[in-house]
Parts: structure tokens; C-alpha cells; sequence
């Protein structure tokens, strides 16, 4: 007898491989220096993973609650009390998640009907548009200004209809390593408040803003943290992308819906590694001395950068360069900025990203995107080839 297997409906027939998969595996294939995929390549403090041990030998090994372990979200309360002005009750408005990807597609399941309209501004992460169309949601798709990555307002006031449930932000911004102003969460605020809709601000990159910039947080302002969900990153932070160890904050009433589906969603998150967290975070230099980290590596990419063809775009945050390739002389003629990305590093032996793959409709604007998040010697290798251009 011949088993056949049922034939599937897909949920997601558009959906591909992420860019980053296929960037990763041809810098691989062809032995290039991978500043495509965002992860450091440098190990993070041997004194974290000192107190991971400490905490598995103790034997924190089993579930913690669901909510996460409470000296994790008393530490993060008293961070964002600090640093932003905002008491947050650890028991009933911060949440420990899988990540920050988890965080994001909870937070929609939780608040999106479908139908629901979503504004999302690009370009954008890439698991934004999926976990909305997931949900059942409608995407409305609203573009950042092109060459700057600034927020245009009137285009936001015009993409606001009876059915927008939620919009989406993320500041310091990836792809683009730009940061909202405190004048444009104002305006956002003002925008938001005769409505009903509930802001998720994608906030993973805090600690990586550079003088003489300033990280402003949804968490800063009464109107915006009022109907926020903020979600927050401790492997960006901490230099540990693969533990997936992220939180969200939210009123009461908003944790209390998030929490439903996060419970059935992965219901908790590595146990040991949470205790270690909240103990690392007793010292605040760990993460307030992460903007001068990175700065200087940034700040040696961008002068290796600068004796290139390559137009320098500028980076407030994030651990992103990204640069304009328009005025690039290269045998290989008119390539789109995923060709080109192709190209580079194939030929050139450097991996990129092209930010067409940030936008739904793959806009062009000739620009992509390098990851300053490697050792030294990473970034100089780079450097040393693109020199070839």
C-alpha cells in the first residue's frame, strides 16, 4: 500500500527564506566575512556565563513561572525606572519572553482580529509583516522618507482609518540604525491620542544610541506608555543573541492579554539564564557602558568605510552601517542592491544585506547594510577587501 500524505493549504504561501538565511549560507559557500546577519562574533563576559553556571549548579534548572523568574523583572523595573522615568509593577506589566521576535508575534496575536488593521512602517524587520498576516490582520504599509529613514507624519495620519488596531515602531531602527527624536515620539503621542490605537514599540536596540543622541522610550511619555507594549532585547544587550532571551512591558491590562497567549505560546523561558541575568544586572555599567562599546567600533568602521566608494549614511544606533552603492564603479553594470549584495560577496569576498529586502514591494534605493557587531579583526578584514572597489 502507497501512504499518501494529506495535502496541505499553506497559511503563508508567499513566504520565503529570510534574507538573512540566504546571506549567511553564501557567505559560508564562499568563505566571505559575514557583516549581513546581525550577531556578534565576539564572546560576551565570561562573568555572565559564570553565573549561568552558578545558577544550573544551585539547581535552577526547572520551570520557572510563567511570567518569569521575579528578580528578573524587579532588575528590569528598576532599569526603566532609572533610565526612563516610568515605574512598572514587575508582577503584573513585565513579561520574560523567548526573544524578542517571540515578544512581537505574541503581542499581535494577543491584540490583532482579524481584519484589524496594522500600519507598519518600512523598511522593517522581516517578521513583522508575517506575524500580522498570521493573526489575520491587515497590513498597511507605511514608507519611512528615503535616504534619511525619518518618519513622515502625514503619511501616518493618512494611513489611520476606523479599523487600525495597532501601528509599529522601532527605535533605534533596523535596518537603518536611525532613532526617533523626542519631538517625533511627541508627535506620535499627539497623532495616537483621539484614538484607540495601541502602539508596539520595538525597542531591542536601546543601549546601542550614540552621542549626542538619546534613546527616547514609548516608556518616557504618559500618552505613548499608556498604550504601549515595549519590548526589550538582553541578547542584543548583552551580547547572547542565541540564549532568545527578551521582556515586554505593558499596563496591567495589556500584560493580562499578552500573558494569555504567552502562555500557550512557549509558557516559559530558560530558567537558569534568567537568574543569571538578574544578577548581572545588579552592575547598570554592563548595559550603560554598551553605547562607548560600540561607538568606537562603529566609528572604526565607518573611517575604513570612508576610503571607499561607498556613500556613508548616518548611524545615531543600532550595531548597522548603511551605505549608498549609486556612485559604485564595479565591472558588473546596474545591479539591483540584492545583486549587487550577491556580487560583493561573491566577488569581493564581504557579506551585506540589501534593504529592497525590508520592503514589501523590494524598493530599490541602492542602499545596504553592514553589521559592525564583530571583533576588530573582523571588521579590518572587511575593510581590507572592500578596498578592492
Amino acid at each position: 500500500m502507497n501512504a499518501r500524505s494529506p495535502i496541505l493549504v499553506s497559511k503563508a504561501p508567499h513566504m520565503g527564506t529570510t534574507i538573512f538565511t540566504v546571506m549567511s549560507a553564501l557567505a559560508a559557500e564562499k568563505n566571505a566575512v559575514n557583516l549581513g546577519q546581525g550577531f556578534p562574533d565576539f564572546p560576551c563576559d565570561p562573568k555572565l556565563l559564570d553565573l549561568v553556571n552558578d545558577a544550573m549548579r544551585e539547581g535552577l534548572n526547572q520551570y520557572p513561572p510563567m511570567t518569569g523568574v521575579a528578580p528578573l523583572r524587579e532588575a528590569v523595573a528598576r532599569k526603566i525606572e532609572t533610565l526612563y522615568g516610568r515605574r512598572y509593577d514587575p508582577a503584573s506589566e513585565i513579561t520574560v519572553t523567548a526573544g524578542a521576535t517571540q515578544a512581537i508575534l505574541t503581542i499581535v496575536l494577543a491584540i490583532v482580529h482579524p481584519g484589524d488593521e496594522v500600519i507598519v512602517l518600512e523598511p522593517c524587520y522581516d517578521s513583522y509583516v508575517p506575524n500580522i498576516e498570521l493573526a489575520g490582520g491587515v497590513l498597511v504599509r507605511v514608507p519611512l522618507t528615503p535616504g534619511t529613514f525619518r518618519p513622515d507624519f502625514d503619511k501616518i495620519r493618512s494611513a489611520i482609518s476606523p479599523k487600525t488596531r495597532a501601528i509599529l515602531i522601532n527605535s533605534p531602527h533596523n535596518p537603518s540604525g536611525m532613532i526617533w527624536s523626542k519631538q517625533d515620539m511627541l508627535t506620535l503621542q499627539d497623532i495616537l491620542a483621539p484614538t484607540d490605537i495601541v502602539l508596539i514599540s520595538d525597542e531591542v536596540y536601546e543601549h546601542m544610541v550614540y552621542e549626542p543622541n538619546q534613546h527616547w522610550s514609548a516608556a518616557h511619555f504618559d500618552g505613548l506608555a499608556a498604550r504601549a507594549f515595549i519590548v526589550s532585547s538582553f541578547g542584543k544587550t548583552y551580547h547572547v543573541t542565541g540564549w532568545k532571551v527578551g521582556t515586554v512591558t505593558a499596563p496591567a491590562a495589556y500584560t493580562a492579554e499578552f500573558r494569555k497567549v504567552h502562555q500557550f505560546n512557549v509558557f516559559t523561558v530558560n530558567t537558569p539564564m534568567q537568574h543569571a541575568l538578574a544578577r548581572y544586572m545588579a552592575e547598570p555599567a554592563h548595559y550603560l557602558g554598551l553605547p562607548a562599546f560600540y561607538q568606537r567600533k562603529r566609528d572604526l568602521f565607518r573611517q575604513g568605510l570612508a576610503q571607499t566608494q561607498f556613500k556613508l549614511l548616518p548611524g545615531e544606533g543600532t550595531y548597522f552601517q548603511c551605505v549608498d552603492i549609486s556612485g559604485l564603479k564595479v565591472p558588473e553594470k546596474n545591479l539591483n542592491d540584492a545583486d549587487f549584495c550577491k556580487w560583493l560577496t561573491t566577488e569581493i569576498g564581504v557579506a551585506a544585506i540589501p534593504l529592497s529586502a525590508f520592503y514589501g514591494n523590494g524598493f530599490d534605493q541602492k542602499v545596504i547594510r553592514f553589521c559592525f557587531a564583530k571583533k576588530d579583526e573582523t571588521l579590518m578584514a572587511a575593510l581590507e577587501k572592500l578596498k578592492g572597489l
